[in-house]
């Protein structure tokens, strides 16, 4: 695995593009060796998809680094709402009233503050989570006015085998309806184009980790 060679190769094709884009290098499955040398390097974003593996990776990591921000990408169950709070900064797949009101009961008796994306089901695929198009600018309303949640942006995930350019461009737009300025949006195989259309943050880890 030429770990580091394929995280500069990315990381300076970001660059490229937008200095704006914040690379979170998303960790799933992957062992603390091939996790430590990226953290050496200054890297300070990490994902991962799952709460258990994140709470058995990252708590020692975390007490020793940080500075670091680590992201759930993946979806969250209301369950397992007080253990994410407990260890990610970021929460990217914030999607349901349920959940909503589950993370404001419990961020309503702490001092910490997590930044939340909506995730929205940009093409409408019933097999997808997310919050639908048409529900999204009363959602983030609620989440942020109601909730006083600290909901800094979307995310999305395109349809499979499409191509994703309008999608990222019809969250963007509902971005700026919503006056948010934080875009998550772009993994491996689409990321360049989700950072021509104004991704803040991209997710990658298979073109990393290979």
């Amino acid at each position: 695995m030429n770990l580091l060679l394929n995280y500069n190769k990315i990381l300076s094709r970001i660059q490229s593009i937008s200095y704006k884009t914040n690379l979170i290098v998303v960790c799933k499955n992957q062992e603390l060796k091939n996790i430590d040398p990226l953290i050496s390097t200054g890297h300070l974003h990490f994902g991962e998809n799952r709460v258990q593996e994140a709470l058995s990776k990252w708590q020692f990591l975390l007490q020793k680094n940080p500075h670091l921000n680590l992201h759930l990408i993946g979806k969250l169950q209301t369950n397992k709402a007080r253990e994410a709070f407990k260890i990610f900064n970021f929460i990217h797949t914030l999607d349901n009233e349920k959940l909503a009101n589950s993370l404001a009961k419990i961020e309503s008796s702490c001092e910490k503050k997590v930044k939340y994306f909506v995730q929205v089901n940009i093409g409408n695929e019933l097999q997808k989570s997310g919050i639908e198009i048409s529900k999204t600018n009363d959602f983030v309303k609620y989440c942020i006015y109601d909730l006083k949640l600290n909901v800094i942006g979307l995310m999305c995930i395109p349809p499979a085998m499409s191509d994703p350019g309008q999608y990222f461009i019809n969250l963007a737009n509902l971005a700026k309806v919503n006056n948010l300025n934080e875009l998550s949006m772009g993994m491996s195989n689409d990321y360049e184009c989700a950072i021509t259309n104004g991704a803040t943050y991209v997710r990658i880890g298979s073109k990393i980790f290979c």
